[in-house]
């Protein structure tokens, strides 16, 4: 495997500088930091209403279920809703170029099963 400990950089191939890794990276900086600065601004929301603004965060919305109720049962379920979109764009968008970059790594360090799976002798058998 390429090691980012090496000494020198000259001494090693480094994976941090392939523009697939650099992009790979990038894609997932694009969906984790807008989705991780809205969740706070959100879970902020909640906690600042629920400290400042008890008369709305008691309002009643159907029988005794309130406003605040409501937010922290919503915080729950965009908590799984984020999780579940991360793991889908994670599948299509990060996975595969990820499983490409992993093996060209591995394959230049010469280890012989991915040099294998790398010219196709695997035939779509998992190392």
């Amino acid at each position: 495997m390429f090691d980012p400990a090496a000494p020198s950089r000259r001494a090693a191939p480094w994976i941090g500088d392939d523009p697939r890794f650099v992009e790979l990276r990038s894609a997932y900086r694009r969906f984790v930091f807008p989705v991780t600065a809205a969740f706070l601004l959100w879970f902020l929301t909640y906690v600042l209403c629920s400290a400042y603004a008890r008369g709305f965060m008691a309002t009643k919305v159907v029988g005794n279920v309130n406003v605040a109720l409501v937010f922290g049962l919503l915080q729950f379920a965009s908590t799984f809703g984020i999780a579940a979109a991360y793991s889908r764009f994670a599948w299509r968008r990060l996975d595969p170029p990820a499983a490409a970059l992993r093996l060209r790594a591995a394959a230049a360090a010469g280890e012989p099963a991915a040099v294998a799976a790398a010219d196709g002798s695997l035939k779509g058998r998992q190392a």
